[in-house]
């Protein structure tokens, strides 16, 4: 499944050019009329912008065309560097219609390279990869919501063919595999992940969601554990046990209230457990969920009372 159409896009010849200053009007201040254009200010003897070309060349070659390049050596271009008042290199700007409308100094990470492209190219009205790629997230994200996990996974995955360190579409295959029920792959995915997106939210979320779905696989009968609980409310560990069965039932509200009334009753029991599930549970939900946000009040005040 191909989500950019790939087929025709320019060679990286077309889109990465070495200028001067006497094409600059027409290599920058022409050519920006029609499509944003990139300069990159350099020197031979600037460490940071051998660096901070090929990382500019890669994220404007995977822009497929919305957005070209110029590299301007400096020593070569002193007046233009003059007129633009550029103070060090290497310096990085944006042109548009003529004009200077973005820009940055000194070497970036990638990731944020990446952001000031797709940045330039949608201010510019066009639709970055990135933008196509977080609407294919959100469509794949419909179908899991809908139940259409197999589709949700497919999607997920053309998204990492496109861009594998996608940590949203990463996060989301492992969460179709869970809802498949193929926790085994889910968690060969996860174990699979970048180091670079390793800690990210979604990844984290997912690791979460991964716990849980493992823990549902093994949760008792949710009306024998209530039994127990109310028979004897000190039973701790039937507490524990019946808000796992809980939130593998899908009442994560009541399986969040079990394991506050645990912590309060108890909160070094099982060396914190109560407050470690409850932690896994906050993770595997939207940060802004009410369920997240009335737990972790009420967890809050009854750590600082």
């Amino acid at each position: 499944m191909e989500l950019l159409n790939g087929a025709g896009s320019p060679a990286a010849t077309d889109l990465i050019k070495d200028g001067t200053e006497a094409t600059f009007m027409a290599d920058v201040v022409e050519a920006s009329q029609e499509l944003p254009i990139i300069v990159d200010f350099w020197a031979p003897w600037c460490g940071p912008c051998k660096t901070l070309g090929p990382a500019l060349e890669e994220a404007v070659t995977a822009a497929k065309g919305a957005v070209k390049m110029v590299k301007i050596n400096v020593d070569e271009a002193q007046m233009i560097a003059s007129q633009l008042r550029i103070q060090s290199i290497p310096t990085v700007y944006a042109f548009f219609k003529g004009q200077p409308v973005d820009g940055f100094q000194g070497a970036l990470p990638g990731s944020e390279i990446k952001a000031f492209i797709d940045r330039v190219i949608e201010a510019a009205g066009g639709q970055s990869p990135g933008g196509q790629l977080d609407e294919a997230v959100e469509a794949a994200e419909e179908m899991l919501n809908d139940g259409a996990a197999v589709d949700a996974a497919q999607t997920f995955a053309a998204i990492l063919g496109e861009d594998p360190k996608h940590a949203a579409a990463y996060g989301g295959l492992v969460r179709a595999h869970i809802a498949m029920g193929d926790l085994d792959q889910a968690e060969a995915i996860l174990n699979g992940a970048p180091a670079e997106i390793s800690t990210t939210a979604e990844l984290e979320a997912a690791h979460a969601q991964l716990e849980l779905a493992k823990q549902a696989a093994n949760a008792g009968p949710v009306a024998e554990l209530r039994a127990a609980v109310e028979a004897d409310p000190e039973n701790h560990q039937a507490r524990f046990d019946l808000a796992q069965a809980l939130y593998a039932n899908g009442k994560a509200a009541e399986a969040v209230d079990q394991l506050l009334e645990l912590f309060r009753r108890d909160r070094e029991w099982n060396d914190g457990a109560a407050k470690a599930q409850l932690f896994t549970i906050f993770d595997a939900l939207k940060a802004n969920d009410p369920i997240v946000l009335n737990g972790r009040r009420k967890l809050s005040s009854m750590i600082f009372a």
